[in-house]
């Protein structure tokens, strides 16, 4: 607590987080929120992850509810706000994890089909609104403050070359971000989001290699972030330790956006270095 009565303190409030059985960023949330004194319902639509990743944080005495649902769907999200209701403490926060890219969504952009955009705009950006739409409902209808983080990417911030679809739903994510919060501002609930860099998680392994020399020379810190980082990020976003912050989307990169110095001379990203996949992707 410190001397404002400003603190990082979540005891008796509830956090939903959608996407959290990842084993990654939504599962460092999960239990950092939960060592911070929240109750968390954590979400994910594969059970197995739940399993994995949330069973044991719950194993070691911190507050997390698994709960199997599809964000993406209005059955899923009617499935999460049932748990919220039966769950003790109030409802307070949600933290937007669920998204992302297979490494099959890079291509050219004169190569992106309508299915394809789709489903990134469907995964990166309608979960994130539609869940934000109906914690926020729920909030208003009990007359309760409370604070949203959605996650963009620096993909989102600038440019993104031959991952447009991606790219632009998270760009439209920190749109979304900027337009609830006005719309929210009055009612005490505070919508806010961060933009990942190269962060180092499963799903980033999948077609970022080890190259320190090539994260020195393209991050200003010279390392790719860690989950906790983004976490420790989120958390703060959505503690009262920024209670007149809202609106606002922090980049989270480790100075790569100060340098952007990562496209090569064909222009694409010096992190993919699988020859293959460079191949994949250069096809008109």
């Amino acid at each position: 607590m410190t001397a404002t009565g400003i603190s990082l303190d979540l005891d008796g409030r509830i956090v939903v987080v959608s996407g959290a059985g990842g084993g990654g960023i939504g599962t460092t949330v999960a239990r950092l929120a939960a060592e911070a004194g929240a109750t968390v319902v954590a979400v994910s639509r594969n059970a197995d992850n739940l399993d994995e990743h949330i069973a044991p944080l719950a194993g070691q005495g911190l507050s997390v509810v698994p709960v199997v649902a599809d964000a993406s769907t209005d059955d899923g999200i009617a499935t999460v706000l049932d748990r919220v209701r039966r769950t003790d403490g109030r409802l307070y926060g949600l933290v937007n994890i669920a998204g992302g890219a297979a490494p099959s969504t890079w291509m050219p952009s004169t190569r992106v089909t309508r299915e394809d955009w789709r489903a990134l705009f469907a995964a990166n950006l309608e979960t994130a609104f539609f869940m934000s739409q109906a914690v926020s409902r729920e909030l208003r209808a009990e007359g309760l403050t409370g604070s949203i983080v959605s996650v963009s990417s620096i993909s989102g911030m600038n440019t993104a070359p031959f991952h447009i679809a991606y790219g632009t739903a998270k760009a439209a994510v920190v749109a979304m971000t900027r337009t609830m919060a006005v719309e929210l501002a009055t009612d005490g609930i505070r919508v806010n989001a961060v933009a990942p860099g190269v962060t180092e998680t499963a799903a980033s392994r999948m077609y970022v290699d080890e190259d320190p020399e090539r994260d020195r020379t393209a991050i200003a810190m010279g390392r790719r972030g860690t989950p906790e980082e983004q976490a420790g990020a989120i958390l703060f976003l959505l503690s009262d330790l920024s209670s007149y912050i809202t609106g606002q989307t922090l980049l989270v990169d480790g100075g790569l956006n100060l340098k952007w110095s990562h496209l090569g001379a064909d222009n694409t990203s010096l992190f993919l270095k699988d020859e293959s996949f460079r191949e994949a992707i250069s096809r008109p």
